[in-house]
C-alpha cells in the first residue's frame, strides 16, 4: 500500500506562523524518513489557524530541504490564476527538483467571499470556466500550447526535462469526470465530502481517456486519521482537532487548542452529536485498528494509494501518528 502526507499547516494555539510553517518542513522531512510516497501542501487564504495561501513558494522551500520525497500542492486553486502562470510556477520547481513535483489544483475558494473578490475578479465565471482552463494548463506543461503563427510559439518556460504531474483533486462526481476526460490522476477527499466516493471514484475509473499513449488512471484517497499507542490516547489527541473544527464553524478560536482546552470546552448535546458524525469521517485508533482500516478503505475505494491528513496541537503527535501507521503499513 502506498501512502502520502496531506499537509494544511494547521496553526497551533501556541504557534506563530512562522513556526507552523517550520513544522510543515520537518513533517515531509519525517516523511521521507518514513517512506511516504508524496507530500503536498493545501492553498488557504485568510483562514484562522491556516498558515498557507501559496503552496508553491512552500514547496521551492520544502524542496530545497528533502531529497526524494514528490512534493505538490493539495492543491492550487485555479480559478483564481491565469493556467499560463500556473504552469511556469510549476515548471520552475520541476526544473528544480526533477521527477519530484506533483500539480494538484481545485476550484474551490479556500477562503471567504472578500478573500476570494480580493484575489480574482470573476470568481464563478472561472469556476464555469474550469475545463478550458485545465485543457490550456495541461497544454502548456505539455508544451503543446496551440499557436497561431508558424514561427512563434508559446512555452511555459522554463521547460523542465521532466513535467509536473497534474493531478485533479475534487468531490464529486463532476471533478471525477473532468480527469477522467483529460486523462489526469485523480484525487477524491474522502475526509471532506458526504457523497458516495466508491461510486464517483468507479466513474472516474470507468470513463477514463488516456492523454498519452501506455497513460493510466491513478487513484488517491485523502482521509483524515490519527493514530496513537492506544486507541484511548488516539481518542485524546483527535480532541484538539474536533473541538477546533467546532469551534471554526462558530467562527470562534484561532488555532488548534491543547488537549487540556479541548478536555474543558463545554459542549453541549447538539455539538456533542457533531463531534461524533466527524469522528465517524475520521480514522482515529491504534496501529492494528488503523491498518486495518486504510485496507478496508483501499479495497471499498480502489484505491492506489492513500494520502492521511493529521492535525494535532503538538507535532510530536503528529509525528509519532505518521510513524506508527508507516511502522505498520510501509
Amino acid at each position: 500500500m502506498r501512502l502520502s502526507i496531506l499537509d494544511q499547516a494547521p496553526i497551533s494555539d501556541n504557534q506563530t506562523a512562522r513556526e507552523a510553517l517550520n513544522a510543515s518542513v520537518r513533517l515531509a522531512q519525517v516523511g521521507e524518513e518514513l517512506g511516504y510516497t508524496r507530500y503536498w501542501i493545501a492553498e488557504h487564504h485568510d483562514l484562522p489557524g491556516l498558515a498557507c495561501p501559496a503552496p508553491e513558494v512552500m514547496l521551492g522551500y520544502i524542496g530545497a530541504q528533502t531529497q526524494k520525497i514528490r512534493i505538490g500542492s493539495g492543491a492550487v486553486l485555479l480559478p483564481h490564476y491565469k493556467p499560463y502562470k500556473v504552469a511556469e510556477v510549476f515548471n520552475l520547481l520541476a526544473t528544480l527538483f526533477p521527477g519530484r513535483i506533483d500539480l494538484g489544483i481545485g476550484r474551490a475558494p479556500g477562503g471567504s467571499a472578500e478573500a476570494t473578490n480580493a484575489l480574482s475578479d470573476q470568481f464563478l465565471q472561472q469556476v464555469w470556466n474550469m475545463p478550458n482552463s485545465v485543457k490550456e494548463l495541461l497544454q502548456f506543461l505539455d508544451d503543446d500550447f496551440p499557436h497561431e503563427h508558424k514561427f512563434t510559439k508559446l512555452s511555459a518556460a522554463p521547460v523542465p526535462e521532466i513535467a509536473p504531474v497534474p493531478w485533479l483533486l475534487g468531490t464529486s462526481k463532476k471533478s471525477a469526470l473532468l480527469a477522467a476526460e483529460y486523462g489526469m490522476a485523480y484525487t477524491f477527499g474522502q475526509f471532506m465530502s458526504d457523497q458516495d466516493g466508491a461510486a464517483i471514484i468507479g466513474q472516474y475509473l470507468d470513463s477514463f481517456k488516456p492523454r498519452k499513449q501506455g497513460d493510466l488512471p491513478q487513484v488517491v484517497l485523502t482521509i483524515s486519521a490519527i493514530c496513537a499507542e492506544t486507541n484511548e490516547k488516539a481518542e485524546e489527541v483527535a480532541l484538539s482537532t474536533l473541538i477546533w473544527a467546532l469551534q471554526r464553524g462558530k467562527g470562534s478560536g484561532a488555532g488548534v487548542p491543547s488537549i487540556e482546552e479541548a478536555k474543558q470546552y463545554p459542549l453541549n448535546e447538539a455539538e456533542q452529536e457533531t463531534i461524533e458524525k466527524m469522528k465517524q469521517k475520521m480514522m482515529i485508533g491504534d496501529p492494528h485498528k488503523v491498518k486495518e482500516k486504510l485496507a478496508e478503505l483501499a479495497e471499498q475505494y480502489k484505491a492506489d494509494e492513500i494520502m492521511i491528513v493529521t492535525i494535532t496541537h503538538s507535532l510530536e503527535d503528529k509525528i509519532q501518528s505518521y510513524r506508527l501507521i508507516a511502522e505498520h503499513c510501509l
